[in-house]
């Protein structure tokens, strides 16, 4: 297999276990609440990540990052690994799993947004036409495709998960200024995010433990889903095309809708469909430019 062809089917694998995130949370979400979920799967996710960074042997790089390095690392853990992971597990315990994971996938464009305040970027014609596209995606899933009412169904739920989406476009954005070890800032996030939900939990006061079905969904999800798919994703990116990688990743909430389907026995509505359809398509567009380029700068012979 070439390192290309290797590239992308590490990437498969990652869309297939991130794809599986509205299943695993509604199934883990039927005993928890989104703080003890979130406690719980990170346990094991920080775990796993800490294996791999001995496993790649770059333990000993921990040491040399200073005070200022952990509290930027903190920082964005506690953004994109623990306010993102509340703000998604309170969604899908409060609305449909797929409208919920449709409207978290709006990050991209939310990131287009926030890079002209924070990163001084220009808000070009095609990106204004893209962000209006997938917007009209997200008021198809919030009003259930009655947009001419506007009646919102599932306020609360919604509203939770687009903040989550902002809050992981804001992460996003932020990050691309911190220069750090991929495997090593997966695992201070995670150990961020442990913190901050034990901590929670600690002023909560309560921590049931859930039914033996429960843990094996919650070692998927913290082992698998929030810890192995990182690493088939640092190796995705070492050999393929970053664009065109990130782009794929848009493929995951449209995977998610028949494993929502067939594991949790929801109806996936239309308007969900033609919402996740209108936000991709809007992604695209806004992605073009860079999609086109990068495909006319690989040679055949790759």
């Amino acid at each position: 297999m070439s390192l290309r062809a290797n590239s992308y089917f590490n990437l498969a694998l990652c869309i297939l276990l991130w794809a599986s995130i509205p299943v695993a949370s509604k199934k883990i979400l039927a005993e928890l609440n989104n703080i003890q979920m979130l406690f719980f799967s990170t346990v094991f996710s920080a775990l796993a990540l800490g294996a791999l960074v001995v496993g790649q042997r770059k333990a000993t790089s921990l040491v040399r990052y200073s005070l200022r390095d952990y509290a930027r690392l903190g920082g964005l853990g506690f953004l994109g690994a623990f306010l993102y992971y509340v703000l998604l597990y309170g969604a899908f315990a409060r609305t449909s799993a797929a409208e919920g994971f449709v409207l978290a996938y709006t990050w991209p464009i939310l990131v287009s947004l926030l890079a002209v305040p924070l990163l001084g970027q220009k808000l070009s014609a095609l990106r204004l036409i893209a962000i209006a596209i997938s917007f009209c995606g997200v008021a198809a899933v919030v009003t259930r495709g009655r947009m001419l009412e506007f009646q919102m169904e599932n306020l609360a739920g919604n509203l939770l998960a687009l903040c989550g989406a902002l809050v992981f476009a804001l992460f996003s954005v932020l990050g691309r200024r911190a220069a750090y070890d991929l495997t090593l800032a997966a695992f201070v996030y995670f150990c961020t995010a442990l913190v901050c939900a034990g901590a929670s939990i600690l002023i909560q006061g309560q921590l049931p433990l859930p039914s033996l079905s429960v843990w094996g969904w919650i070692l998927y999800n913290g082992l698998l889903v929030n810890g192995v798919s990182y690493l088939f994703w640092f190796r995705a990116l070492e050999h393929g095309d970053t664009f065109v990688v990130s782009n794929l990743l848009y493929l995951t909430p449209a995977l998610s809708l028949p494993l929502v389907r067939f594991f949790l026995n929801e109806s996936v509505e239309w308007s969900a469909v033609s919402g996740l359809t209108l936000i991709v398509f809007g992604i695209l567009v806004q992605s073009w430019p860079k999609l086109a380029a990068s495909t006319r700068s690989q040679s055949p012979h790759e």
